[in-house]
């Protein structure tokens, strides 16, 4: 059976063009797949404009030697023999509907590109066919008792330092310029970046009038003399920031309340992700990882009242499940537990604050890591719950900043890459910038991913290895013709200076940070 197939070339044409895909058949191919997994169902609306252009494709041009797999997917979704006059109906279809999605996708995110379309649904791809595998994809919860957090939709203008007495400028959230609000800064011991951090949060909070709020996750953790220093106090008074300071202070949410405790699909759901991240972080085989799970299910129907069990019921629940005898996984819930790490109280009002979470260097490494990626799973699943945000003349809305300081720690961790990939590639359209704050440049480009590339903007301060032309282009994002001018500056570059590819301020060239 032919299947010479009419689709609107204008949309054809324009979004090959967005993906750069060369061949025009190629999306055709993929509007098919993305309609498919969207769950669109064929019901003979008219999807484009009857005077648009119409373009043919012949079966053998638009399939090539994959006609079959395609007529096996329509097949499958609509339970019909491969001969069915309808199919080709369903195909031609599925192609206009995919056509008309995609570019819905690209006009509700306009600083998404076309590759980052295709990488991220590949990815989602490969998730869905590794069922056993961890995933971390975030849990639908339109239950959620938070309210929708506005975005502040305005030029951010954020001063970041002075290059012969004239003040610089930075606008992360401009789209005409750049792609998302990410920021990487780098820079050793004594440079001034964490300074240099904390100031452009100051000015983020200034700038949006308190509308936009912050976590700071500090790794290394606050030592007494940084609690005395007028630095930080300065830090603290302007931002109203309230420092958390483990393992004294509980950090104020049930890690447990991204979960949708109404729909019984997505609690289930949801329940998986805490118990995989868990089972992550403290390295649980599959029997702890069963217990887990079926103490947290228990948990969940024990609270008759729609309320969030604790981590402290849930661990009674593995006691009773698998016994007294101490295990992995029982020791890092005591970890969790014991010193009230979490308000399980509250469940999750800390967005509309700033909060500064000092990581003390007395927990394990376990249970701060355990403890770091509950707080920022919750995060990522509460704002990929809410609308995205909406990009205003040519001014993309922000509501919310998580800067991860001394976040080398988490980047030599493969088991965190995945969860802050995620977050990168995920909550740019959700108005949430993510800033990554480490020593040196090597850490951001890790064998798997780059964590740079995803960060739009970069300042680079004085490192240990500034003349590594190969990490510092990838850092920087620059090409060949700006070498020279990288090296010199690497080599005269000062404390309290920097570099940067942002683009209101000449590449490479060495400012005073403010």
């Amino acid at each position: 059976m032919q299947f010479n197939i009419k689709t609107s070339s204008e949309l054809v044409k324009k979004l090959t063009n967005k993906m750069g895909l060369g061949e025009e058949n190629h999306i055709a191919r993929i509007s098919i797949a993305y309609s498919l997994a969207k769950g669109a169902t064929y019901n003979s609306e008219k999807l484009y404009n009857s005077t648009d252009k119409q373009k043919e494709y012949k079966d053998n041009t638009l399939f090539g030697s994959y006609k079959d797999y395609y007529v096996s997917l329509i097949c499958q979704k609509y339970q019909i023999h491969k001969d069915d006059a309808d199919v080709r109906i369903y195909l031609k279809w599925h192609i206009d509907k995919g056509l008309e999605m995609i570019n819905l996708y690209f006009n509700e995110n306009k600083n998404v590109s076309g590759i980052e379309f295709l990488l991220d649904h590949i990815e989602l791809g490969i998730d869905a066919i590794n069922e056993n595998e961890t995933s971390f994809d975030f849990v639908k919860n339109k239950n959620n008792f938070l309210k929708e957090k506005e975005s502040y939709l305005a030029p951010i203008k954020i001063l970041i330092g002075e290059y012969h007495g004239k003040d610089i400028y930075f606008t992360p959230n401009n789209t005409s310029i750049y792609g998302n609000c990410h920021v990487a800064i780098a820079g050793q011991s004594g440079t001034g970046k964490s300074y240099f951090a904390r100031k452009f949060l100051e000015r983020i909070i200034a700038e949006s009038k308190g509308q936009v709020n912050f976590l700071y996750l500090d790794f290394k953790g606050m030592t007494e003399s940084d609690k005395t220093n007028k630095d930080y106090k300065d830090f603290f008074s302007s931002t109203n920031a309230k420092l958390i300071d483990t393992p004294k202070d509980s950090f104020p949410v049930n890690p447990l309340s991204f979960i949708n405790n109404v729909n019984e699909k997505d609690k289930i759901v949801g329940i998986g992700r805490f118990v995989d991240i868990i089972v992550k972080y403290a390295n649980l085989g599959n029997v702890q990882k069963q217990h887990l799970k079926d103490a947290t299910r228990k948990a969940f129907e024990d609270k008759k009242d729609g309320s969030y069990p604790t981590l402290s019921e849930i661990l009674e629940n593995v006691y009773e499940i698998a016994g007294d005898k101490p295990t992995s996984l029982t020791q890092i819930l005591i970890g969790l537990t014991e010193i009230d790490l979490f308000d399980n109280n509250k469940l999750g009002d800390f967005i509309n604050e700033n909060y500064y979470l000092s990581l003390s260097g007395d927990l394990s490494k376990e249970v701060r890591f355990t403890a770091t990626f509950l707080v920022i799973y919750y995060l990522y699943n509460i704002f990929m719950n809410m609308d995205k945000v909406s990009i205003d003349d040519n001014y993309s809305g922000l509501r919310y900043v998580l800067l991860i300081d001394e976040a080398h720690n988490v980047f030599k961790e493969k088991k965190s890459q995945e969860i802050l990939e995620k977050l990168l590639r995920e909550v740019r359209s959700q108005g949430v910038a993510v800033m990554l704050v480490s020593q040196g440049v090597e850490e951001f480009n890790q064998p798997t991913f780059d964590f740079s590339e995803m960060c739009q903007s970069a300042f680079l301060m004085q490192i240990k290895d500034g003349n590594n032309w190969k990490s510092t282009s990838k850092f920087l994002g620059a090409g060949e013709k700006q070498r020279n001018k990288i090296n010199r500056s690497m080599e005269a570059i000062n404390p309290r200076q920097a570099i940067s590819n942002i683009k209101e301020f000449e590449f490479g060239e060495i400012f005073n940070i403010k």
